[in-house]
């Protein structure tokens, strides 16, 4: 996350405010903090290098994972070229 450096003044009306003073609450983070999250979710930043991206995912072909959490660990390692601990 970048640093923070801009201020901006935002007024709400008492509804709005209350559901995002709520959502502060319950989240536990500033009201400030929730605003920042909702422009993030609201606003994608850059479209045409994560639609482009998901499209590829979404594409992709189907991968084969072990069952074994351990033999998946030990593939990844190996993928990577890194030995097991």
């Amino acid at each position: 996350m970048s640093a923070l450096e801009r201020r901006l003044q935002l007024l709400l009306d008492q509804a709005r405010y209350e559901r995002v003073a709520a959502a502060a609450r319950t989240r536990g983070i500033s009201v400030s903090a929730v605003i920042r999250d909702a422009i993030d979710r609201g606003l994608d930043v850059h479209p045409d290098v994560t639609l482009p991206a998901l499209d590829v995912i979404l594409e992709a072909e189907e991968a084969h994972v072990p069952s074994n959490p351990d033999d998946l660990v030990a593939e990844l390692h190996e993928m990577r070229g890194a030995s097991l601990p």
